[in-house]
């Protein structure tokens, strides 16, 4: 990083800092009860959910249907509410297959389905992304070491203030043996994006 963006980031700090001093001094909040409610955030919002959702839906064909009719209702079923986001958002499952692969960018600014995908990587938030993903997605994709054949089909997905999107990718060559613990492993963030496929690890 460089010494301005260090620079930055020391303000930003220093203002938190005196925020919190602020906040303790009246008794509003300690910094013990700010650190508590980031960690459990942090345990709460994660690309598991999203996994979850996928392998549901990889082993129910039932699911599948009502994640794609109405994601939020079906991440609802597993627990996952929203993570407290404005009803206002509505979250699109978009399902891979062998003919067409999806990816997901938001091109405005970063909106992100974190309460379902976790905190979005830098690079999904950077302006190379936002505006290259839309004009040669498979040049983006193969960048992520991610070639597609000729034939697929890539679709972009353009989140906004009222719609995020979440891929579900195809349960890969020799998923279907493995436990939905050792399946969810398989389904990474970026799986989620559509900038990865899942695959099994090739046993020695």
């Amino acid at each position: 990083m460089s010494g301005s963006g260090h620079h930055r980031n020391g303000e930003l700090q220093a203002r938190v800092n005196r925020l919190l001093d602020v906040a303790e001094a009246r008794g509003v909040i300690t910094r013990d009860e700010v650190d508590g409610r980031i960690e459990a955030f942090s345990d709460r919002v994660t690309a598991r959910n999203g996994a979850e959702m996928v392998v549901r839906a990889w082993n129910s064909p039932e699911y599948r249907e009502r994640l794609l009719a109405d994601a939020g209702a079906a991440g609802a079923e597993l627990g996952h509410l929203g993570g407290g986001f404005s009803s206002d958002i509505r979250l699109h499952a978009v399902a891979n297959s062998a003919e067409v692969h999806n990816v997901v960018v938001c091109t405005l600014c970063s909106c992100y389905p974190v309460a379902w995908l976790g905190p979005p990587p830098a690079w999904y938030k950077s302006e190379a992304y936002r505006s290259r993903v839309v004009r040669d997605p498979r040049g983006v994709l193969a960048e992520f070491g991610l070639v597609l054949p000729d034939a697929t089909e890539v679709r972009v997905w353009d989140a906004s203030a009222e719609a995020r999107y979440l891929v579900v990718p195809q349960r890969p060559d020799g998923a279907e043996g493995l436990s939905e613990a050792e399946q969810r492993d398989l389904v990474t963030r970026d799986c989620l994006i559509g900038t990865a496929v899942p695959t099994v690890p090739s046993r020695v």
